[in-house]
């Protein structure tokens, strides 16, 4: 068994047979997240009491310059083939940059088969697409880019077209010594979604102490993290997910859309969706994979159900037995993970 340490695999047992590595490993580790905090103030990051630090790869160091450039890039509709889409025409700053539409439209108005996700916290996410099937932050704009249903363009063609606006070839030297290519592109597109973080909700100040739950917000509170209701078995964390992908039972047939197993081609994944983060969950609608539940309440009335009984459900999924006024305090509890600093803040505007 492995363990990465500042990018470096170390074997467990090595660490056992000869104990002096874990005092190398321990300063390594040391310098690594000073060189990290040290990045973030450099740009301005604040991580939020509680948070992890953002994993950066070391290929894409985080700089203002280059996070301007991501931005500019995220706006601007030349990334797709026919000019009319950009990132934020599906993502968007007040839904927690998600989208308020079950299927969002790319060029020409067509429909894809998934509901837009936020990129509130991309920054500690380790795999991409509600499917997983792209490893880091760092590929996945090739997706949308290249996808007949949303940007259409290949990356190609698209790094040409950058290459011949003078101002974009100009941004591209500068930051990366290089011209746009797929690695350039992807990359500035990523340093700007990295600072993307929210954890600025009531929920987060009350648990900094700063402020403190109404009475029905309390009993919410109670109420989610209670074995009775068990949603803090997957929506764990300081990012109100366990990152890992599960079947909540949504169908019984998923043959419009296999979730996790077109990357894995096991049918024990059929149905499997990486599970999302909760936070600004209240600006996030329509929810589930493909944008088919409307409201929160359609949410919690299908958990309450226990969801279809399809054989890759998680063993977890059980129906539960709320009342309406707890019903009611559940949905006021997960309220409170709304931060408007982060739908307002300008610097990602």
């Amino acid at each position: 068994m492995d363990r990465d340490i500042c990018g470096i695999p170390i074997r467990l047992q090595l660490m056992k047979q000869y104990p002096q590595i874990l005092i190398f490993l321990f300063l390594l580790a040391m310098v690594c997240k000073k060189e990290m905090n040290t990045q973030a103030q450099e740009v301005g990051l604040k991580i939020p009491k509680g948070f992890p630090l953002p994993n950066i790869p070391d290929n894409n160091p985080l700089t203002p310059s280059k996070i301007a450039l991501g931005k500019r890039l995220f706006y601007d509709t030349i990334l797709s083939i026919d000019s009319t889409i950009a990132c934020g025409s599906c993502h968007k700053q007040e839904f927690a940059f998600a989208d308020n539409k079950s299927i969002s439209p790319g060029i020409e108005g067509k429909l894809g088969f998934r509901n837009v996700p936020s990129l509130a916290n991309v920054a500690f996410v380790a795999h991409f697409n509600k499917d997983g099937g792209v490893p880091t932050l760092d590929f996945q704009a090739l997706v949308p880019i290249e996808d007949d249903f949303e940007m259409g363009i290949s990356i190609q063609d698209l790094a040409k077209r950058l290459n011949a606006d003078s101002s974009y070839q100009s941004a591209f030297e500068y930051n990366f010594g290089d011209v746009a290519s797929p690695f350039t592109i992807t990359r500035a597109l990523a340093a700007f979604q990295r600072t993307m973080i929210s954890g600025n909700s009531k929920y987060d100040k009350v648990m900094r102490g700063e402020e403190t739950f109404s009475t029905q917000e309390k009993r919410g509170y109670d109420l989610f993290t209670s074995e009775k209701a068990n949603c803090s078995n997957c929506h764990s964390g300081f990012n109100f997910t366990n990152g890992e992908f599960m079947n909540n039972g949504l169908y019984l047939d998923y043959s419009k859309d296999t979730g996790r197993q077109r990357v894995t081609i096991d049918s024990a994944d059929i149905g499997k969706f990486r599970v999302p983060s909760l936070r600004n969950v209240e600006l996030t609608a329509p929810y589930m994979h493909d944008g088919s539940l409307a409201s929160l309440e359609d949410v919690i009335t299908h958990y309450k159900s226990g969801g279809q009984p399809h054989p890759n459900k998680s063993s977890t999924l059980r129906p539960i037995a709320l009342n309406e006024n707890e019903t009611a305090d559940l949905l006021i509890f997960l309220k409170t993970l709304t931060d408007t600093t982060f739908i307002n803040n300008s610097d990602f505007r």
